[in-house]
């Protein structure tokens, strides 16, 4: 098996680098968050643990 020159290493690995890096992009501005729906849980939660004695 042919060994590989450290040009060819450091080429795959800015391959792989690239790669990985746009696939975390792509995953995180993919998700959208509802943050009023995320609000308005916290509001219900909150309300919950306010006693009246």
């Amino acid at each position: 098996m042919p060994q590989m020159s450290p040009l060819m290493w450091f080429s795959l690995f800015i391959l792989f680098s690239i790669t990985l890096i746009l696939f975390n992009q792509l995953n995180f501005f993919s998700y959208k968050i509802n943050i009023i729906k995320s609000l308005k849980q916290k509001m219900i939660k909150s309300k919950n643990l306010i006693w009246k004695w």
